[in-house]
């Protein structure tokens, strides 16, 4: 997912519009970890960016994102990109061979 998201909409209470904006990123999540996993891969994993824009969207961690759109609020952007990108993980423990 890549999307501008705004932070403030005529109208409507900024703290409902970022409420919306938390529920629907859990929401992609959700939806993404209960996609099949390919052969091999024990989990998803999630490359998660932020910024203002896309040209200043910083890496952050799956589980910072919340925490991060909170800061954007609190510093009164008026939208802000988000990029979640989902990739199977690889496996970490090779297959035991057998003897």
């Amino acid at each position: 997912m890549k999307k501008i998201f705004p932070l403030e909409q005529e109208n409507k209470n900024s703290d409902r519009v970022i409420d919306a904006l938390k529920h629907e990123i859990r929401k992609y999540l959700k939806r993404e970890r209960n996609k099949k996993l390919p052969e091999g891969s024990p989990f998803w994993i999630f490359e998660c960016r932020i910024g203002r824009n896309e040209a200043t969207a910083q890496e952050v961690l799956v589980q910072d994102l919340i925490e991060a759109i909170d800061q954007a609020h609190a510093e009164k952007w008026g939208e802000c990109y988000i990029e979640i990108i989902a990739k199977p993980a690889k496996n970490l423990k090779p297959k035991e061979e057998a003897k």
